[in-house]
């Protein structure tokens, strides 16, 4: 095998480190924030605005237009993930990202660390009510951390399984859009997820940190269980898009399907992965 013949004996290290479960250790962090309001909201309603009215209550071509918006912005997102991913591959910092794993496992919580500080930063920004520069640039920061965190997961992928990478790509998007068709033809609220959510990401963070530490695979029962996590996430997301987010909220409501979206590849590549 061809990533044996680059990593030889460290090979069965590197694939302990990176494990099956470490990423949602960064997107907990990420959707236990202010998800629907942020620091765009108000004491009384957190999608309260004197200028703006929530998306459920707006006008159709207002409700349509902020919608729109949505998911142009989901898509250049998408589109720049891809880029720079494709950019990053043949650099060989993913090369040097693997190998940092393998010598320490607990170098892997590091960059886990750092991508959680740079999500909350983009998160905040992109929920700024002062600046639409702002949020572009918060949007921007998070698909620039999400295409660093992939970088080591494509590299392993495109060496030990590249046909792989296709596939899950194109299993992300059909099971997000039977979710997304789920949402908008049901026209169902979700919101009341979002208590069971948290409480199934901390569980989730708590086994994660445990398999890190003591080296442990979660292997794919733990991506399975995660896949369909994300897609309760994206339930929950489009369900706010409808229902709660603010006409004005479009960068931010983008970014929050973004990272659902970027978390469901996640474990649909692993699931592909460990079956090859």
């Amino acid at each position: 095998m061809r990533f044996r013949r680059v990593f030889g004996d460290d090979l069965p290290r590197l694939l302990k480190c990176y494990n099956y479960g470490d990423r949602v250790l960064s997107e907990s962090s990420f959707h236990s924030g202010t998800q629907t309001g942020g620091t765009m909201s108000t004491a009384a309603n957190p999608y309260q605005s004197p200028q703006y009215s929530i998306a459920a209550h707006a006008e159709a071509d207002e409700r349509a237009t902020f919608i729109s918006r949505t998911y142009l912005h989901l898509a250049g997102a998408v589109g720049l993930l891809v880029i720079l991913e494709a950019a990053l591959q043949q650099t060989g910092l993913a090369e040097s990202m693997v190998q940092m794993m393998g010598r320490s496992r607990y170098s892997w919580l590091l960059v886990l660390g750092l991508f959680m500080g740079a999500s909350w930063i983009a998160e905040s920004w992109a929920n700024s009510s002062t600046s639409k520069g702002m949020q572009y640039a918060g949007l921007a920061l998070y698909t620039v951390a999400e295409a660093i965190i992939l970088m080591p997961l494509i590299y392993m992928a495109s060496l030990m399984a590249p046909q792989a990478i296709p596939t899950a790509a194109f299993a992300t998007f059909a099971l997000f859009g039977v979710m997304t068709a789920i949402v908008f033809i049901t026209r169902r609220d979700f919101s009341f997820m979002k208590t069971g959510l948290m409480f199934a990401g901390f569980a989730a963070m708590g086994l994660i940190v445990v398999a890190i530490v003591t080296g442990f695979n979660l292997g794919p029962i733990f991506s399975m269980a995660m896949i369909v996590f994300a897609c309760a996430y994206i339930l929950y997301h489009t369900s706010n898009i409808l229902h709660h987010y603010r006409t004005d909220q479009y960068v931010a409501a983008s970014l929050s399907l973004f990272a659902s979206v970027a978390l469901l590849f996640w474990y649909v590549l692993q699931l592909f992965m460990s079956r090859d």
